[in-house]
């Protein structure tokens, strides 16, 4: 089987000029808004750069290689990535950490269906789906355990079989400070078993074999089926769910001390928790069409639109609103275990979606696998009946259970029902403020931006992110953009600092369009450049940032000494009464969106806030589409220009023989 190559610890000097070149442009504006002049602001950090190297910089790159040369994989990511960029945040993963994606929609699901409607419950075709999906889900999972040991596996191959495998059978477990992912137990009695979660109603369903085998979709449906009568039996005895789930979109810290609680008050919590951390994934029922109603909208419907309460029109921007909203935020943060690495949730209408916790792998991962989940529909022959019977209570009532799924309990105190409203309270306000939307822009996509434009579609995209925010602030942006290093055994991302000169030379001259076409085009060519040369930098194991947070940690790691110090803005405090305190180098303190391009289309997620008077997502997914707009009118000028200077070219030559 290919073997891929181990991330590199880069070169240091190489790391620190590029550094010094992606701060340029920001120190250029600063000179432009009247401070620092940019010569003396930039001289500078050259020194605190020189100072560095020379300095406690050798000795904080030694020590990446020492930890390089102790680790199994690499440096970075068994000890560094995932604690310091997800699992130290104490922020609620809720909106702001969880990856989500939305899908679409099965042409076999009666329209009657799709279209949705306002009744509260769960429809057959809803669980027909969900098991379809989740079997071709559980079909990947078999299938990348049985394909490990072929020699031909790709490079890509390999990465994608050992990121598959890290995002299934585990989650991530609250603690104070930082938190830790379950460790994955493969021999658990669980490990088999999916959590199903209806009206915040937890169970365990069995839906495989102990050799990961999917069992029969005919009867993952039936479990599934078995479980929604029983919960609408508890639900008509009277029983009404506590909704643990919603405690998982709090504040990591106090979510820690209130699992702690739960772990305190009774072994049937322990029990529960355990089987939710160990088994496969979630599924959500979701028992309603999400609608406007449920989220909030940057302005008023006008009275031509439909009723904010009403089902709104199948794919219109409206219904898409709500859809992403519910996958990623459902009202008032029921119905999910947002600590879970994998979720898939379907609505009424059987719309369907994903959503899981950061930490185990990057979002390209479960996109590619939930890819192979939809991208065929319910096959009818696969089940006993083509249409799905109904749900009725009459049944639910002389339901008798069955083998392959089990009630998983709680025992709450009033301590906890507190704490549940108040992090429902608190989850809800966060869904309020989100101004979440998406852009589908049907101008043109990846095929004319590589074919006729001949530029890279990402780096062209990035920097149509980069006019559209210049054109709606007035000033650059420190933009994170991902680049995957899988070529490296466990590798996982980099970042890309897409801000350059040349990229802020390029928005200040089309900002207005102040100068002719044929003077923007190089601008926008050697913007474009620049950044794809940063992209394969990142890629290839020659970023920057990544290495920048191992030698800032490495030196916190040193003992703070005032004789050594060297700066000024260095701690220098040794009173034995003072905390403990970590070192640190001016370098390090100096100030530091998500599409999709398709062949004919690029699709945006755009997200801000409510509260900000500075944000709205709407005005912003118009710069957006009037900056693509722009660039492809340059790049056609600029072309058409081009091309008339060669024609009079050849009719200079052509007099010149004559």
């Amino acid at each position: 089987m290919a073997k891929l190559p181990r991330l590199p610890v880069p070169d240091l000097r190489k790391t620190l000029d590029r550094y010094l070149q992606s701060i340029q442009p920001f120190l250029r504006e600063d000179e432009a808004c009247g401070h620092s002049l940019f010569e003396a602001s930039y001289e500078k950090r050259v020194q605190w750069v020189d100072d560095f190297e020379k300095g406690i910089g050798r000795l904080c790159q030694h020590k990446l290689h020492e930890l390089d040369a102790r680790s199994p994989n690499n440096w970075l990511d068994d000890n560094i990535w995932t604690n310091h960029a997800y699992l130290s945040w104490r922020a609620p993963l809720l909106i702001n950490s969880n990856w989500w994606l939305t899908f679409v929609n099965d042409p076999s699901v009666p329209e009657s269906i799709l279209h949705g409607d306002s009744k509260s419950g769960i429809e057959p075709w809803q669980v027909r789906r969900a098991a379809h999906i989740l079997h071709r889900i559980l079909d990947w999972r078999a299938r990348m355990v049985n394909q490990h040991p072929d020699p031909d596996t790709t490079r890509t191959g390999v990465w994608l079989l050992a990121n598959t495998e890290k995002m299934f059978n585990t989650c991530r477990l609250p603690r104070a400070g930082a938190d830790i992912l379950a460790t994955r137990n493969l021999a658990s009695e669980h490990a088999q078993d999916i959590i199903l979660m209806l009206h915040d109603f937890v169970y365990a369903v069995r839906v495989c074999e102990d050799d990961r085998t999917p069992l029969p979709v005919q009867t993952i449906e039936d479990r599934i089926r078995a479980v929604v009568l029983d919960v609408i039996k508890r639900m008509e005895s009277g029983e009404n769910a506590v909704p643990v789930g919603v405690l998982t979109s709090d504040d990591r810290d106090r979510w820690a001390e209130n699992y702690q609680h739960l772990l305190s008050l009774s072994p049937v919590n322990v029990s529960t928790f355990r089987v939710i951390n160990e088994s496969i994934m979630a599924l959500s029922l979701d028992h309603y069409t999400a609608t406007p109603s449920h989220y909030p909208t940057p302005t008023p419907l006008s009275s031509s639109q439909p009723s904010h309460t009403s089902i709104p029109e199948l794919d219109s921007d409206a219904e898409i609103h709500a859809h992403l909203h519910n996958t990623r935020s459902p009202p008032r943060a029921r119905n999910r275990f947002f600590d879970k690495s994998l979720t898939l949730s379907l609505e009424r209408n059987t719309r369907a979606g994903a959503m899981g916790e950061h930490s185990p792998v990057d979002a390209l991962v479960p996109s590619i696998v939930f890819d192979y989940g939809v991208i065929s529909g319910i096959d009818s022959s696969a089940f006993l009946e083509p249409v799905p019977r109904p749900l009725t209570l009459e049944e639910a009532r002389v339901n008798d259970g069955g083998k392959g799924w089990t009630r998983l309990d709680w025992v709450i105190d009033e301590q906890i029902e507190i704490q549940i409203r108040e992090a429902e309270g608190r989850a809800q306000a966060s869904i309020n403020n989100s101004e979440a939307g998406i852009l589908e822009f049907g101008g043109y996509g990846a095929d004319w931006i590589s074919s006729v434009a001949r530029l890279p579609p990402d780096a062209y995209t990035q920097l149509a992110l980069q006019l559209a925010w210049y054109r709606s602030r007035g000033f650059l942006t420190a933009t994170y953009e991902t680049a995957l290093t899988r070529m490296f055994n466990a590798g996982r991302t980099e970042c890309v600092r897409s801000a350059s000169v040349e990229g802020l030379v390029f928005v200040q001259a089309a900002k207005e369009w102040g100068r002719g076409a044929d003077a923007l085009l190089p601008l926008l060519q050697h913007a474009i450049q620049t950044h794809a040369r940063r992209t394969r930098e990142a890629a290839t194991g020659r970023g920057i940032d990544r290495h920048l947070l191992g030698l800032k940690l490495m030196l916190e790691e040193l003992p703070v000494d005032t004789s050594t110090t060297t700066s000024s803005n260095s701690p220098s405090s040794s009173d034995p009464t003072d905390p403990p305190q970590k070192r640190t180098h001016p370098l390090f303190t100096d100030p530091l969106f998500s599409h999709l391009i398709a062949p004919h289309r690029i699709k945006f997620c755009v997200e801000s806030k409510f509260s900000s008077p500075l944000t709205s997502t709407k005005k912003f997914k118009q710069h957006i589409a009037d900056a693509l707009c722009d660039m492809r009118a340059i790049c056609e000028a600029g072309e058409l220009e081009l091309k008339d200077r060669k024609e009079k070219l050849v009719d200079m030559l052509a007099q010149a023989r004559l």
